[in-house]
């Protein structure tokens, strides 16, 4: 069923971001969309992500940065024309790790090779760098990777995709919130992590799909669904955050990779 027969014509607003969120009272809340348009909601489900305009309707925490950038960018159609780099990487996935940085890397289905140049750094130093300038990123991460292999640097010099900046920030890992009458949130706006538990789309469909769930199984009572949807919500959450901000300080800490192997093996 298209989108407009399920939920209704304007149901659906295609590309309009909330830019303003307020409570009005009485569970109602007011959004203002794209800066110009506003709506009153009576059950508001803030799933915008990291930087959710709703979270601030229930929750002061804001994600903060984990003291970890990534620089991201691809090498198209490797193995044609990279076959050398699309080898390291093999079929699946690459963890190359040393001390406080990573060249973190796994293939698409398009045949591209997608990379993350991982550092340790401060939270000023990408906006220190100008990413417009592709050549002296390199520069700059050829100088940051300086002693390792040739094979794993020619992933940096071959890159032909833009030089993509990232740091990567999260929230307290026991975030969450009291009850906001007609609000909850679901996915990053929620329970934003670094992706080393490889937990994120996981949970934001599962938030979904749960909230879905406490809504049909308290028809007429949103606030009880609400409730119960969070009661589940917190502990689950903070479970993936915690195994996520673990697996984060053993990529990147002064003992990687030794630190992630150790943790490897104990799980076996």
């Amino acid at each position: 069923m298209s989108a407009r027969g399920a939920a209704g014509v304007g149901a659906i607003r295609w590309g309009t971001k909330v830019t303003q969120a307020r409570p009005l009272g009485d569970r109602r809340h007011e959004l203002v969309l794209a800066g110009t348009i506003t709506v009153t909601t009576r059950v508001l489900v803030g799933a915008d992500g990291a930087w959710s305009k709703i979270r601030p309707l229930v929750s002061a925490a804001t994600p903060a940065y984990s003291g970890i950038s990534f620089v991201e960018t691809d090498l198209h159609d490797a193995d044609r024309r990279h076959p050398a780099a699309a080898a390291v990487v093999g079929g699946g996935m690459l963890f190359a790790l040393g001390p406080n940085q990573g060249i973190l890397g796994h293939r698409e289905p398009d045949g591209s090779l997608h990379l993350y140049l991982a550092i340790t750094a401060s939270p000023e130093w990408l906006t220190t760098l100008d990413f417009a300038d592709t050549d002296k990123i390199k520069t700059v991460l050829l100088e940051q990777f300086a002693d390792w292999a040739p094979p794993l640097k020619a992933l940096i010099t071959e890159a032909d995709g833009a030089m993509i900046p990232r740091t990567v920030n999260a929230l307290p890992i026991e975030h969450r919130w009291n009850r906001v009458p007609g609000v909850t949130l679901l996915g990053d706006a929620a329970h934003v992590m670094s992706p080393f538990a490889g937990e994120g789309a996981n949970l934001a469909m599962l938030d979904g799909a749960e909230l879905g769930k406490a809504i049909a199984e308290h028809p007429g009572d949103i606030e009880t669904a609400l409730t119960e949807y969070e009661k589940a919500l917190f502990p689950r959450s903070a479970q993936a955050a915690r195994e996520a901000a673990t697996n984060l300080a053993l990529s990147f800490n002064e003992t990687a990779p030794q630190s992630l192997l150790a943790q490897f093996a104990q799980s076996q």
